[in-house]
């Protein structure tokens, strides 16, 4: 397999996407601090650097022909407020401890991807609401605007506040990892008293017995690879490519210091750390001559299911960039637009280079997946597909919150396994938002929330996300339907 990128494309450039049509753009009033601004973004240090990219590339692809698992998570939203220590380091806590459980279950690497340092930005179907009787501009995501109604003008300086609180969120990231946070011999002492249902604790503790054996035996004759798996990891961020200006700005042509193949190959294998392929690539003997264009604001990005139209800004922006990508998939989509969709941002046939996040609702996979499988399997293009089990099944409760039941999403993901199967395809992540915090945002699991607790806790201004149990729930799901292999 062979990797290649969009080189001699002279019909693109970084904003090349300005001259098409752009949705769900926010105007600013003041084009000369905006200018001011973009060029403070062009002046400062890149969040992640390329080797870093392409080391998540090459996973992607190994995902891509089932060798590895994506699981992706996080907030629908970032808040300036959350980029404190308690709140990063609980949300790497639960996508770690989610990884493990997965990778003991599917007895496959998992590559994870935070929906972090970035994540600042929402679309919105209106560009106005109502509050309190009066109409006010949509709170847009910080990036962009402030939730306080007095404060809905677009403010261009909150594009550099954003990349200051990313890079804050990127930095305690590399020290959590860098000081061994990664080492979570965490099986010992789970307690599982939130488990109401007495045979569901009792399969959730042979797992963790399971887990913890394994550890024992494997220090015991002092051998553990499954510690390497936690001890020494690779951990990416992404963020929904909504503010192109944003990502322009962060759009840097770079020559990347190549990786040798045995170097590169045991990276993935033994799942390192961030520095790990920098270090390695500069002991490389191997040279790369071609430049390309990396978006250095995250290693993974994608488009949502707003902005995905053929013609629009955001896939003519996305079409070029080095980054591995992903595209939100809904019911709206049809199957040779998928496919049209595909030959443009995928125009090499790279393994891994377009990760299809569907979206459809616990209702809707039936009548959506099986024509969107086929429609790719007619093609060239070898894509991850990843199940997003939350934005489908989001409803109102009759408190008026927004919630979703884990109901819903577990059979939404358990029937993307099932038709992958039917169609001999595979399901190959699955993109979540949660958090490691105990909220009451969405109803249903272990602890059998119901809609009359929502009040409790419920801390999200924007969608509601699955907490730190819920979570696990998921990936003990997930963890056991792979092994029994459904």
């Amino acid at each position: 397999m062979t990797i290649t990128g969009s080189v001699g494309d002279n019909s693109w450039s970084p904003d090349s996407w300005r001259d098409r049509e752009i949705k769900h753009n926010v105007e600013y009033t003041d084009s000369k601090e905006l200018n001011v601004q973009i060029a403070k973004l062009k002046s400062l240090p890149p969040l992640v650097p390329a080797e870093e990219i392409e080391n998540l590339r090459k996973q992607l692809a190994k995902a891509s022909q089932g060798e590895m698992f994506l699981l992706m998570g996080g907030d629908c939203a970032e808040t300036f407020e959350s980029c404190n220590s308690n709140e990063i380091m609980d949300k790497i806590k639960i996508l770690l401890q989610m990884s493990l459980v997965m990778i003991w279950g599917m007895r496959i690497p998992v590559i994870r991807i935070a929906r972090m340092a970035g994540q600042y930005a929402k679309p919105r179907s209106s560009s106005t609401e109502v509050v309190d009787g009066n109409t006010v501009l949509t709170f847009r995501g910080e990036i962009l605007n402030g939730m306080d109604v007095n404060d809905r003008k677009p403010d261009p300086k909150r594009l550099v506040e954003a990349y200051f609180h990313s890079a804050t969120t990127m930095n305690y990231i590399r020290s959590l990892l860098g000081n061994n946070f990664a080492d979570l011999n965490f099986p010992h002492n789970w307690n599982l008293e939130w488990v109401k249902n007495e045979d569901v604790r009792q399969e959730y503790t042979n797992i963790i017995k399971s887990l913890a054996d394994s550890f024992d035996f494997m220090k015991t004759i002092g051998n553990n690879p499954l510690a390497q798996t936690v001890n020494s990891i690779d951990f990416f961020t992404a963020h929904e490519g909504l503010v192109l200006e944003y990502e322009e700005a962060l759009t840097r042509k770079i020559s990347p210091i190549s990786v040798n193949k045995t170097n590169s190959d045991s990276l993935i294998k033994n799942n390192l750390s961030f520095s790990s392929v920098a270090d390695l690539a500069k002991k490389s003997n191997s040279r790369n001559v071609n430049e390309y264009y990396y978006n250095t604001s995250a290693h993974f990005l994608w488009i949502g299911d707003r902005t995905r139209q053929i013609d629009g800004a955001h896939v003519e922006y996305f079409r070029n960039i080095r980054n591995p990508i992903g595209v939100k998939v809904g019911p709206t989509m049809k199957p040779d637009e998928l496919v049209r969709i595909l030959d443009i941002l995928d125009s090499n046939f790279e393994d891994g280079r377009v990760t299809l996040i569907t979206r459809y609702g616990a209702k809707n996979v039936d009548k959506n997946l099986p024509a969107h499988i086929r429609a790719v399997q007619g093609t060239r293009h070898k894509v991850v597909w990843c199940c997003d089990p939350c934005h489908g099944n989001t409803v109102t409760s009759p408190s008026g919150l927004k919630t979703r039941n884990l109901d819903d999403i577990t059979t939404e993901i358990k029937k993307n396994i099932i038709t992958h199967n039917e169609c001999n395809s595979k399901l190959n992540g699955v993109h979540l938002e949660l958090t490691g915090d105990y909220v009451t945002e969405c109803i249903g699991g272990s602890e059998h929330l119901e809609h009359h607790t929502l009040p409790t806790k419920y801390k999200s201004f924007c969608d509601p996300r699955l907490n730190y149990l819920q979570s696990l729930d998921i990936a003990f799901m997930i963890s056991k339907y792979f092994q029994k292999g459904e």
